[in-house]
């Protein structure tokens, strides 16, 4: 296991991941059961893509995170590709939602959108790779736009910026796990963290800042 290497998985207020059933968003997932079987199953379907687990890697230039809440580990498992952003910036339409209460009774028509033509370029197999094509947010920023120009899309508002501010980890399969923190500003993030017996920060950035100072 590469200690430098941290996983985000972003989780909703309730502690746990969410997955479509019909229109229907469910949970799937309480923060409990990851900590209980130290796996985390795939609850993402959308874009046309495979059932998928979807996380972010901190680091440096990257400690911004999908949700204010969730659970930092450590995993041993190969992610199957990066994306420098959320791939909600890849999808074909001009309507990309930044806030999720906006589109939280459509989301099974938003989540399937189809993926722009070309959008593979970038997804990339190691981190270490996206990160020299893309070694901060803004140039990722400045790439997507073009190409979505490119085809024929209008430019991304500023609010959109915060969907490059994180990295999105796919992975294929379920993943085990070595649970390291949980973050959240709300009060009950300490009140899980305490049944848990984990670490609890405020976001994965102060847990991240608090890493580098060791």
């Amino acid at each position: 296991m590469k200690k430098d290497i941290y996983y985000v998985k972003s989780l909703e207020e309730d502690f746990a991941t969410k997955t479509l059933k019909g229109k229907k968003k469910v949970t799937y997932q309480t923060v409990y059961d990851i900590i209980r079987t130290k796996t985390i199953k795939l609850n993402t379907k959308s874009f046309g893509r495979k059932r998928r687990l979807s996380c972010t890697i901190l680091h440096e230039n990257y400690t911004k995170t999908y949700r204010p809440h969730g659970i930092i580990f450590q995993t041993q498992e190969k992610p199957d590709y990066i994306i420098p952003f959320d791939i909600v910036l890849l999808s074909s339409t001009d309507n990309i939602i930044v806030h999720y209460y906006r589109i939280k009774d459509k989301l099974h028509v938003y989540y399937n959108q189809d993926l722009i033509k070309g959008f593979e370029k970038f997804i990339f197999k190691s981190f270490d790779k996206m990160i020299k094509r893309y070694p901060s947010p803004i140039s990722a920023w400045r790439e997507v736009n073009k190409f979505r120009e490119a085809h024929g899309y209008k430019k991304l508002k500023k609010q959109k910026y915060r969907l490059v501010e994180y990295n999105e980890v796919v992975f294929h399969k379920p993943i085990r796990i070595r649970p390291i923190a949980i973050y959240g500003y709300r009060k009950e993030t300490r009140k899980h963290a305490r049944e848990l017996g984990l670490p609890c920060f405020r976001s994965a950035k102060e847990f991240y800042k608090k890493l580098k100072k060791k």
